[in-house]
């Protein structure tokens, strides 16, 4: 026995591997209130910072822009000028941290900032590490951020990529983000088909640009990062990183010749899906986290290099810094405390697997041939393309839930239980106190007084040049950093040359989806009725007031209000008070429906319904959807808001059915 046992080959012991960079999406109020919360995170653990900007940043306004009122601070931090970045980072050595910020339009800037700031710190260039998002195309199709068109937003990205491979080696310039689309209804196969488009589209600009040599383009191509999305089917979503790899792999092997194997490895950072977080029962939200991050750390071939996790109660409101830590403490748990690190790929060999992967790469190939023979990515955003199949995948989606096909636990089955100890009462969400918009305000007007007017207007004039001749703006950027100049000014003096630009919404050529039961056939009885004794046909006008650009929500009830028989007035994101209100009257609109998940929703509204009194409107009434505590919806209705939808209310239809009757009852009272 002995004999044999001493013959027996001992199993051989693996490394363990390193585990993925810990982070935590996170900012908000202001750069010392956000300084002090990565500090703390720093302080816990996590291994990386991730940086949310508020809107007005993110989509290049100054904090005291008319569009910004009610935004500044609510999602994110607000960076008007290098003054706030130096606060965000004040005691964090940015040569020796690993910075990921989620911007796009403005991330040239916001990168000059971050450079300026590390330079005013003593660092090295060459020595940061990071990512900026950086990534135009998903913009126009989801999250909305997006400031100039297309064309001239692509050479900004290819600048920013020009600059970070012989300034900032080690820097990702972007980061191809499909987490958005997942969010805005994208199946696994146009998840990876509109993201490895957008990849292309990328790539090809850069290639085109003559900025960088031939020879270093390899180079350019192992920076290109992604940012995905995984949603609670964990086994499809798995394959669909597998299947990401293997497609990227073939698209830098045969489309740009990368010989080099690491320069053609898939490089990815997630953050799990927030769509499928849900108001009810909402501590079920912490195992939906927990298995859909498994999707994206079981495979070793496939494996995140960055994950954040989003807190258990998003669906409510700005979670506390005790829910980002339990986040945090669940990425910890999987990485030190199970044996995940120890082994190889425990997928490869298996079939079910192999197949599945097979079968989502075939379907994303067909995907990326039909934007290819459109001219590529750049000429599906124009032509409404990608976003109308959005919109059509996510009315599916809603629709599956409503009929109870898609089961959702403790929405659409199993609804019956015990009430959450984890929410309600005061301090169960964070909330932003409304005086931060007046100190940041005043803070931007004391830095504007403070700055030489002469070197502003000078680094201004460089910016401006470079972006007409068509020269790397990125020098000149960050030239405007140095100078003190302000976000707003920056992205004001690219308005000027590039022009603006509104994406096409999806909604008007969305098809209708097949629905179950005939209760919107139900649905357009009434409205026909109703529409018979108005006179003409029930008009609904479904805006977006502010700098929210989450527009999935809008779309959806832009879409079925039209298959309700409903005329629909839906002109898109980023809209002030004062034009949805002119719209109304111009219009002669039934019922105005607001969409708004920034969080500032008290301010936005009250703005809307104090001028549609001032102009005679005071009649028609006002519904409002979004991401509404119970205090603020009382606050709402208090004001005369008719009705407050949220996350719970998922069945569209029964909306639609609630809007008739609204108006019916309005009508009548006036009658």
């Amino acid at each position: 026995m002995s004999g044999d046992a001493a013959s027996t080959p001992k199993p051989k012991l693996q490394t363990r591997d390193k585990p993925w960079l810990f982070r935590t999406y996170s900012g908000h109020s202001s750069a010392r209130a956000s300084n002090a919360l990565y500090r703390t995170n720093l302080a816990r653990g996590q291994t990386g910072l991730s940086v949310a900007f508020d809107l007005p940043t993110q989509t290049g306004y100054d904090s005291d822009h008319v569009l910004a009122r009610g935004e500044v601070g609510k999602v994110g931090v607000p960076i008007s000028h290098l003054g706030d970045m130096q606060t965000l980072f004040e005691g964090i050595p940015l040569e020796k941290m690993n910075t990921s910020m989620t911007i796009n339009a403005p991330a040239p800037w916001l990168l000059a900032l971050y450079v300026a700031t590390a330079e005013r710190q003593g660092a090295d260039r060459a020595a940061l590490q990071g990512t900026v998002q950086n990534d135009l195309i998903k913009e126009y199709l989801s999250r909305g951020t997006y400031i100039f068109p297309p064309e001239p937003s692509l050479r900004l990205i290819g600048d920013v990529i020009a600059f970070t491979y012989r300034d900032i080696p080690k820097w990702n310039p972007t980061n191809v983000c499909s987490y958005h689309l997942q969010e805005a209804g994208a199946t696994p196969e146009q998840e990876l088909a509109f993201a490895l488009a957008t990849a292309i589209a990328v790539l090809d600009t850069v290639k085109a640009g003559g900025q960088v040599p031939e020879a270093d383009f390899p180079e350019v191509v192992g920076r290109i990062s992604f940012f995905v999305n995984a949603g609670i089917r964990f086994i499809t979503e798995m394959c669909k990183m597998r299947a990401f790899c293997d497609l990227w792999d073939e698209i830098c092997l045969t489309r740009y010749g990368v010989t080099d194997e690491k320069f053609r490895r898939f490089r990815y950072g997630v953050q799990v899906n927030s769509l499928g977080l849900t108001e009810q029962q909402p501590e079920n939200n912490v195992y939906r986290i927990l298995l859909e991050m498994l999707a994206v750390v079981l495979s070793k071939n496939a494996r995140a290099r960055a994950v954040q996790l989003p807190a258990w109660n998003e669906a409510l409101g700005l979670p506390r810094p005790w829910d980002q830590q339990w986040s945090l403490r669940l990425q910890q748990i999987v990485a030190f405390e199970t044996d995940l690190l120890d082994y190889g790929d425990i997928f490869d060999g298996s079939r079910e697997i192999a197949a599945k992967v097979e079968e989502l790469k075939g379907a994303a190939r067909e995907e990326l041939a039909r934007i290819a023979a459109m001219g590529g990515a750049e000429a599906a955003v124009e032509a409404g393309y990608m976003k109308q199949k959005l919109v059509e995948s996510n009315s599916r989606r809603i629709g599956g839930i409503e009929s109870g096909e898609q089961i959702v636990v403790g929405v659409n089955k199993y609804t019956e239980g015990a009430d959450s100890p984890l929410v309600g009462g005061d301090g169960a969400i964070m909330t932003v106190d409304p005086a931060v918009e007046a100190e940041q305000i005043a803070a931007l007007t004391a830095w504007k007084a403070a700055r030489d007017t002469k070197d502003v207007g000078a680094a201004l004039d460089g910016l401006r040049r470079a972006a007409a001749e068509g020269t790397n703006i990125m020098e000149p950027t960050i030239a405007c950093a140095h100078a003190g100049v302000t976000t707003g000014e920056w992205s004001q003096t690219l308005r000027e040359v590039f022009g603006e630009y509104r994406a096409p919404t999806g909604v008007g050529r969305a098809a209708a989806q097949p629905e179950a039961g005939g209760r919107l056939a139900e649905v357009r009885a009434r409205v026909d009725d109703l529409s018979t004794r108005l006179g003409r046909r029930l008009k609904i006008l479904v805006g977006k007031p502010g700098l929210d650009g989450h527009s999935n929500g809008a779309e959806q009830i832009a879409v079925r209000a039209r298959d309700s028989g409903m005329e629909v007035v839906y002109e898109g994101i980023r809209l002030t008070p004062a034009q949805i209100v002119n719209a109304a009257l111009e219009e002669s609109v039934h019922v105005v429906g607001l969409s708004i998940l920034s969080g500032s929703h008290v301010p936005l509204v009250s703005d809307v319904l104090d001028r549609m009194r001032a102009e005679g409107l005071a009649d028609i009434p006002v519904i409002v959807g979004g991401i509404i505590p119970p205090e603020d919806e009382k606050i709402l209705l208090a004001a005369g808001v008719a009705r407050v939808y949220t996350p719970k209310d998922y069945d569209i239809t029964a909306i639609m059915a609630d809007i008739v009757g609204i108006v019916d009852l309005t009508t009548r009272q006036a009658a």
